[in-house]
C-alpha cells in the first residue's frame, strides 16, 4: 500500500526491518501518518506513528480495547490479542477490557504497585540481580538476554504473585517458550499458555484454601486478588487467573527488552555509558533516573501499544477510520516525533524533556510501571558497577530481534568482560535465595 506520497511505502515487518525500524517509521510519520496496512497475521489495522496523534488515540474512549468490537474476517480469526489466551479462557484482563469492568480490577491491582510497595520491593531485586551476576561473573562471558535479563523480571514477578520458590522455574519455562514464539515448536506458545493457566487455577484454590482472617504485611498479590473476591468485590476465579496471568506476561517481557535494549544501546553509545558509570561511581542517580527514561523512548521495550478497535466512525489524524476497524499506535514511531523531541535520534541520557509514551497514556498507563522502573534502574546499575569494562562481544549487524508485533527485543546479547577477583561465580539460583 502507498500513503500520501507517490512513493511506495517502506517494506514493514521484515527481518530487515525489525533490526531498525526507525527510518520507516520516520517515512510514515511523514508522509502517512495514519496509514492502513495489511499485518503479517493477515489483519489490516492502521498505524499511528506521530506523538500528538499517538497520545490523541491513548486516550480515546471510542477506542475499545475489547476484541468483541472487531468484526474480523474469517482469516483474521483468534490473530489479535496474546497468542493463546482465547483458548485458555484468559481474555478478562486488563489489556482488553474498557470502564465500569476494568475501573474495578484496575483499582483492585493497584494496591501492588503503590510506590511504598515497590520500595519495599527494592531489596529483593538487588538481591536477584546480584544473584544472578554472581552466576556468570567469573566466566567473562554471556548472554545478557538469557542469563540476566530474562530471568530478573520472571523472578521478580512470581515473587509479587506469590508464586512459590520452587514452581518458579517452571514460570521461566512457560516463559520462555511465550518470549519465543517465533522460534519455538508448533502449538508452543498455546500449550505454555494452557499450563499456566492451569497452574494459576489450582494455586488460586490453594491459596484461598490457607488464607489467613486477616492480610499480613506484603501480602502476595494473588492472596490481595482472593481476598477481594471474597470480601464483595466480585472477583471471579477467571478473572483472578486472567489478572495473574497478564501481570506475569506483561511484567516480564517488557523487563526482559528494557534491560536488553538498554545495555545495547549503552554499549554502543560508549560516551553515554561513561557518563552513566562516572554518575553512578559518584554514589548520584539522577542520572540513572533520566536515563532509563530516554532509553525507554531511544529503543523502548514496546514497540506498538496493545489492540484498540474502533466503536463507532472517527477520524485520527485526518483520516477517516471505520468502526470495527482495529488501531495500533506505534509508540517507537511516536517517540522519535521531531515535532515533540529534539534531536530525537540521538540518545541523551541527561534529556530532561522525556514525556514518552512507553508505558502509555490515559487510563490504560501501565500500572507496573513502577516496578519496570525500579527493575530497569538495578539491572543498568548493578550491571555497570560490576562488570565495568562490560564490552559487546558481537557485531551488532550479526544481532537478531525477536518477531513479533507488539514488543521490540533482542533475541540474544553476548558480552564479554574482565571477571571480577571476588567473583562469587555457580551461585545458588535465585529461586533458591
Amino acid at each position: 500500500m502507498t500513503g500520501s506520497s507517490s512513493a511506495p511505502v517502506p517494506e514493514l515487518f521484515s527481518w530487515e526491518f525489525a533490526s531498525d525500524p526507525y527510518p520507516a517509521y520516520a517515512w510514515l510519520r511523514e508522509h502517512a501518518p495514519v496509514h492502513r496496512t495489511r499485518l503479517p497475521s493477515g489483519v489490516e489495522a492502521w498505524l499511528v506513528t506521530r506523538y500528538a496523534d499517538a497520545k490523541q488515540a491513548l486516550a480515546d474512549p471510542r477506542l475499545s480495547k475489547n476484541p468483541a468490537h472487531h468484526d474480523e474476517p474469517a482469516h483474521a480469526k483468534g490473530k489479535t490479542g496474546i497468542p493463546g489466551e482465547r483458548k485458555a479462557e484468559l481474555m478478562t484482563h486488563l489489556l482488553n477490557i474498557d470502564p465500569p469492568d476494568h475501573t474495578r480490577l484496575r483499582r483492585l491491582v493497584s494496591k501492588a504497585f503503590t510506590p511504598r510497595r515497590v520500595a519495599e520491593f527494592a531489596p529483593r531485586v538487588q538481591e536477584l540481580a546480584d544473584g544472578l551476576i554472581d552466576r556468570f561473573a567469573d566466566t567473562g562471558s554471556a548472554d545478557l538476554i538469557h542469563d540476566f535479563a530474562f530471568p530478573l523480571p520472571i523472578y521478580a514477578i512470581c515473587d509479587l504473585l506469590g508464586v512459590p520458590r520452587e514452581d518458579q522455574d517452571d514460570f521461566r519455562d512457560w516463559a520462555g517458550m511465550m518470549i519465543r514464539h517465533q522460534g519455538g515448536p508448533r502449538g508452543g506458545v498455546a500449550r505454555s499458555v494452557k499450563k499456566m493457566r492451569g497452574y494459576l487455577a489450582d494455586l488460586i484454590h490453594r491459596k484461598r484454601a490457607a488464607l489467613p482472617p486477616e492480610p499480613a504485611p506484603g501480602e502476595d498479590l494473588i492472596s490481595g486478588l482472593i481476598r477481594a473476591s471474597d470480601h464483595g468485590e466480585h472477583l471471579t476465579e477467571n478473572e483472578a487467573a486472567a489478572m495473574a496471568f497478564i501481570l506475569l506476561f506483561a511484567g516480564f517481557e517488557t523487563t526482559v527488552n528494557l534491560v536488553g535494549n538498554g545495555t545495547y544501546a549503552l554499549l554502543t553509545h560508549p560516551e553515554q555509558r561513561e557518563r552513566l558509570q562516572t554518575s553512578l561511581a559518584a554514589g548520584e542517580r539522577g542520572l540513572l533516573e533520566t536515563g532509563v527514561e530516554e532509553l525507554l523512548r531511544y529503543d523502548g521495550p514496546v514497540e506498538l501499544a496493545t489492540w484498540r478497535f474502533a466503536t463507532r466512525p472517527l477520524t485520527i489524524g485526518g483520516q477517516d477510520v471505520a468502526a470495527g476497524d482495529p488501531v495500533l499506535v506505534v509508540l517507537a514511531a511516536a517517540d522519535r516525533d521531531p515535532e515533540r523531541f529534539t534531536d530525537p535520534d540521538t540518545l541523551d541520557l541527561a534529556r530532561r524533556d522525556s514525556q514518552h509514551l512507553g508505558y502509555g497514556h490515559g487510563i490504560h498507563y501501565c500500572l507496573g510501571a513502577p516496578l519496570a522502573r525500579l527493575e530497569g534502574q538495578t539491572a543498568l546499575a548493578t550491571l555497570l558497577t560490576r562488570l565495568p569494562d562490560l564490552r559487546l562481544a558481537a557485531d551488532p549487524a550479526e544481532l537478531r530481534w525477536r518477531g513479533g508485533l507488539i514488543m521490540r527485543g533482542l533475541r540474544t546479547l553476548p558480552v564479554s568482560f574482565t571477571p571480577p577477583a571476588s567473583s562469587a561465580g555457580n551461585g545458588p539460583s535465585p529461586t533458591q535465595k
